[in-house]
């Protein structure tokens, strides 16, 4: 099964996207359409990734018949829209995360893919490394005995990029780095619904949280406790601690080390052709997301297992109470979803 693929935007995000599809079987996988908002970058994007198509609007490859799933990687703010764009014109959807800016946006999303029998995945890239399902197996395997408490800290000196520091573009760390730490809890004390979420954060001069620290409990004396920051390096590692011992993941995001009491035990990367260049090699990792799309697609799932619709929802949900905690509304939170 080949996989058409259409790219929207032309950022470094779906630069490094287009690598790894680039980088894959042709047999499964194939761009054939790339879109921007400005036609002269779509069509440096095109040249330069040897794509047939380029368009200089989102309509356009929405029309495009011959693009059966797109990878959405531009703007947090332009998520919704766009992702609910083409979902309306047939079209699969994996969106980068963010899926969306809140939880109205993103019960719209999954409900359009429902009705139209549609793929549709929050990009936590994360979920699909081999990592991963390790630590399920052991968290699993209960090697740690009762799970009580899990901490993860993600902070990278981030004010000078535009996306990260500025209300009017989506910014803000809960959107770009706490989606992270929030799916990191989500996966240990998976199908526990949280009981209470309390934040605190400063905001920035732009009005978007530049740094947040959130406590959350769940059922059963269980405990969460993370903090974002772009101001700031943090530690940014994962820990979960039982009553039996603790496992550690470094840089918890796109993972290739995990510490537990058995041993450290280390994880690759995709091998791919060195003549692909990639501004980081982490960026691999996006592999591992669409060999995951495609089988889900190939079994005609409309949601991903390693990332369910509910968990999308549950985990815009914790957003969305922490940017109220810490005083953070965007003006999509205050526009009314039309039908």
């Amino acid at each position: 099964m080949q996989l058409k693929w259409g790219i929207i935007s032309t950022g470094n995000c779906s630069s490094e996207f287009t690598n790894c599809l680039n980088s894959l079987s042709n047999e499964e996988h194939t761009i054939v359409a790339v879109a921007a908002q400005d036609f002269s970058r779509a069509r440096a994007f095109a040249k330069k990734y040897k794509i047939p198509i380029c368009y200089g609007t989102y309509e356009k490859l929405a029309k495009d018949r011959n693009v059966e799933i797109v990878h959405i990687g531009n703007l947090n703010i332009q998520h919704f829209e766009v992702s609910r764009l083409m979902l309306e014109n047939g079209k699969h959807v994996l969106c980068e995360k963010p899926m969306t800016m809140n939880e109205k946006q993103t019960r719209k999303l999954i409900e359009i893919a429902r009705e139209r029998n549609l793929f549709l995945m929050e990009g936590i890239w994360s979920r699909c490394f081999p990592l991963y399902k390790e630590l399920r197996t052991l968290l699993d395997q209960q090697i740690l005995g009762e799970i009580l408490y899990v901490s993860a800290t993600f902070g990278k000196p981030l004010q000078h990029i535009d996306r990260i520091r500025e209300k009017r573009l989506g910014g803000g760390t809960i959107l770009d780095l706490g989606v992270y730490l929030i799916q990191f809890v989500q996966f240990v004390f998976r199908g526990l619904d949280a009981l209470e979420v309390n934040a605190v954060g400063h905001s920035n001069e732009y009005g978007v949280d530049e740094s947040c620290s959130a406590v959350i409990t769940f059922p059963g004396g269980k405990i969460a406790n993370i903090s974002s920051h772009s101001a700031l390096l943090l530690p940014n590692e994962a820990e979960i601690v039982g009553k039996k011992g603790r496992i550690v993941v470094p840089q918890f995001w796109c993972p290739l080390k995990l510490i537990t009491p058995m041993g450290t035990k280390h994880f690759d990367l995709p091998e791919v052709d060195p003549s692909i260049q990639f501004m980081s090699k982490f960026s691999k990792g996006y592999i591992y997301e669409i060999q995951e799309v495609w089988k889900c697609l190939k079994a005609g799932m409309i949601e991903c297992p390693k990332m369910t619709h509910v968990e999308s929802i549950k985990l815009v949900q914790l957003m969305d109470k922490m940017r109220k905690d810490v005083g953070i509304v965007y003006p999509d939170d205050l526009v009314k979803i039309t039908k």
